[in-house]
């Protein structure tokens, strides 16, 4: 039987684990409601490891994705085009999977305007590789999605939040994770206006 890396799966990384061995599955969910976990469709033989897991997961504080979010350009005035740039790093070992659908979603705020509001790995033409027959998303460059500050964009500062729903896998030690990982930038919005060219 392979067993993940529960070093990597810590409280940031909350989600669902699938254990994969000999081609069938076994969905395990962990919560931390009120205070315990719970395991779906497990063997008896997993059912010996659930007061392990917490021990595991509580030993690192690493992510299996980190988000670097920045706004360019960093002050922007009322009309004014900007750009949310984003770098996914990930542990080694890790890849993200095209499917269930990788997804990047932004809070909504009355300062910035997006085309919307999620944006999916095809939406962003994130290309798709593929080894030994399994696809991966291809996230070496960074993610670049526009937007518009609103003419009603208050003077000051901001701060734009959003997160990263992904399906991370291990090929090396045999298992999934769902996740969600959250990111956050700040940015200045000007009183002037930008006039658009005609």
């Amino acid at each position: 039987m392979i067993l993940p890396d529960y070093n990597r799966l810590n409280r940031k990384n909350k989600g669902t684990i699938f254990l994969t061995q000999n081609r069938r599955e076994s969905n395990i969910h962990l919560s931390e409601e009120d205070g315990g976990i719970f395991v779906k469709g497990c063997s008896l033989l997993f059912l010996s490891f659930i007061f392990i897991f917490p021990l595991f997961l509580l030993t690192e504080e690493e992510e299996l994705v980190k988000i670097d979010c920045s706004i360019s350009p960093k002050r922007l005035s009322r009309g004014e085009e900007g750009k949310v740039i984003l770098k996914l790093s990930l542990q080694e070992g890790i890849t993200i999977s095209p499917q269930p659908a990788f997804m990047i979603e932004f809070i909504p705020n009355k300062e910035m305007i997006f085309p919307k509001n999620f944006f999916t790995a095809s939406d962003l033409q994130i290309e798709v590789l593929e080894s030994k027959g399994d696809e991966y998303l291809n996230l070496k460059d960074p993610i670049v999605i526009p937007f518009t500050i609103s003419l009603e964009a208050k003077q000051g500062s901001h701060i734009l939040e959003g997160k990263v729903k992904y399906f991370a896998s291990s090929k090396k030690e045999g298992w999934c994770f769902k996740s969600t990982s959250k990111f956050s930038a700040s940015f200045f919005s000007r009183q002037s206006v930008v006039k658009k060219k005609k």
